[in-house]
């Protein structure tokens, strides 16, 4: 048993492996670029309008109703079993997905389908409670791009073994179900935290010997927008205070929640109340939102533009290549040196009317090919945004702070998509067919491009006059004079352009 001790310095080692063979075993699944062609074959012999209508919006609707709950649950049960969980639920929904049949079964399907979404949390917030401070990165590196380059994988499988070896999309779907059953077992492996973010946080006497603390609070970024002076303040610092409280003659009843509760009301209400946060935030919900119902749906597009049982699909194809074409997009983020303080919202603006016009192109044309092609660039889009979004969100909060308001975003973000869904796809709203669907969806990425624009040239424009007002004539014939409210580097005032 020796061999296999690790000592504390590599102790991330081992979990990081397990968490890395579950993401992808987990998303190995060559069926699923398939799953309305699968839907639609005899052997289930379900309708467009039955899977539109009546199954697909299932998943929205209980993944809206699943996701705060499993988020608190997450944390208080600490991982380990909600990816369990995760697990069981992957099983029962491909078991119900290759001898299911009917409505009601495929219904049951997208309910613990919205049971796997819900509990994706715990995946990634798992290793914060099992690597120290200094492997963070590293580890959510590795965790995220072996889910990315997982599916990819899988969807090129899916593609060559339907296009060259003509197998079944049912065959297709055994790999799946191999595949996260897979995923399960290393789940069991997975090794106990002895903490978590919020209701197990660190002791303060491992807080104090912690030699991270230190380093997080000089080195944490400062950000003097009002409302967030205080929001590097990590959960676990604040353990410090409440441990020497409980130290002294105060020896009252601690209600454990509730006082998490409250923490978590007062981080956020100082964390949106910095507007540049707010908008950040503001376009990650309603844009996942969109994003959201676009994914759910295409499928469902790609079949009227070219009807499955009539002709070749390519779903997989396009989603290999859309996944590769938005990791490099994703990862050139990086590299990209730009002042998003000032130019970040007309990014967002620009990239939007991108994701609306090519929506658009998907809905007029009749050629399969153009729409494959819109897909791709709409995903790619997104997927480019979406990382400076989380990256401008994330850099001045602790994780603590980052998991909660990422919680909350995606939560919004499902309460805009089950009222998209309601009204412009549920038979008791609207219940446009699938092509009208997609114009409602690219008018509403041009609103959110409209609105960002408007605001980015505020900004823009704001910035510019302060620039001529910090170089005018009369700070030039007066040196001596003290110039107003010198613009710092990291505000948005900043003189360089």
């Amino acid at each position: 048993m020796a061999c296999f001790r690790m000592s504390p310095r590599n102790s991330w080692i081992y979990p990081t492996v397990i968490l890395c063979l579950f993401g992808f075993f987990s998303m190995m699944r060559p069926s699923e670029p398939f799953l309305i062609p699968y839907l639609s074959e005899p052997n289930k012999n379900l309708t467009s309008t039955e899977i539109t209508n009546k199954i697909l919006p299932v998943w929205t609707y209980s993944y809206l109703v699943l996701l705060l709950p499993v988020f608190v649950l997450t944390d208080y049960v600490r991982y380990k079993p909600v990816i369990i969980l995760q697990g069981i639920s992957f099983i029962i929904t491909w078991l119900l997905l290759l001898f299911g049949r009917g409505v009601m079964a495929m219904q049951a399907v997208e309910f613990f389908y919205g049971m796997v979404t819900a509990t994706e949390v715990a995946y990634y917030a798992y290793i914060y409670s099992v690597v120290s401070l200094e492997h963070y990165q590293r580890v959510s590196s590795y965790c995220r791009s072996i889910t990315l380059v997982s599916y990819t994988i899988a969807s090129v499988l899916g593609q060559v073994l339907v296009s060259l070896s003509n197998v079944s999309y049912f065959y297709l779907n055994v790999i799946s179900m191999i595949s996260v059953s897979l995923a399960f077992i290393c789940s069991l492996f997975l090794p106990m935290p002895k903490k978590s973010m919020f209701f197990h946080a660190k002791p303060s006497k491992e807080i104090k010997e912690s030699p991270h603390t230190d380093a997080i609070l000089k080195e944490a970024p400062k950000d003097d927008t009002p409302g967030c002076k205080e929001k590097n303040l990590t959960l676990e610092t604040r353990s410090v205070t409440s441990g020497n409280q409980d130290d002294g003659q105060d020896s009252r009843p601690r209600n454990v929640a509730l006082e998490v509760f409250v923490q978590w009301f007062q981080d956020l209400k100082e964390c949106y109340s910095s507007k540049r946060l707010f908008y950040w935030s503001l376009w990650w919900a309603f844009s996942t939102a969109g994003y959201n119902q676009v994914l759910n749906y295409v499928q469902i597009l790609w079949d009227f533009k070219k009807p499955s049982q009539d002709s070749s699909v390519y779903n997989g194809a396009v989603e290999a290549i859309a996944t590769f074409g938005g990791a490099v997009a994703a990862f050139a983020v990086g590299y990209v040196k730009v002042n998003w303080d000032l130019v970040g919202e007309l990014a967002l603006a620009v990239f939007s009317a991108v994701s609306a016009g090519s929506l658009f192109v998907m809905r007029y044309t009749v050629d399969i090919w153009v729409c494959y092609a819109g897909y791709l660039i709409f995903k790619s889009s997104y997927m480019l945004l979406i990382t400076i979004a989380v990256f401008q969100i994330a850099v001045n909060l602790s994780v603590e702070r980052y998991a909660l308001v990422f919680g909350i975003n995606t939560f919004i973000a499902l309460v805009i998509q089950t009222v998209m869904t309601v009204i412009v796809v549920d038979q008791r709203g609207l219940n446009l067919e699938i092509n009208i669907q997609f114009l409602v969806y690219g008018s509403y990425f041009a609103v959110i491009a409209g609105v960002f624009l408007m605001r980015s040239l505020y900004i823009i424009y704001w910035a510019k006059c302060r620039n001529q007002e910090v170089q005018s004539p009369a700070t030039m014939k007066n040196p001596g004079k003290a110039r107003p409210e010198e613009p710092s580097n990291d505000n948005i005032l900043s003189t360089k352009f």
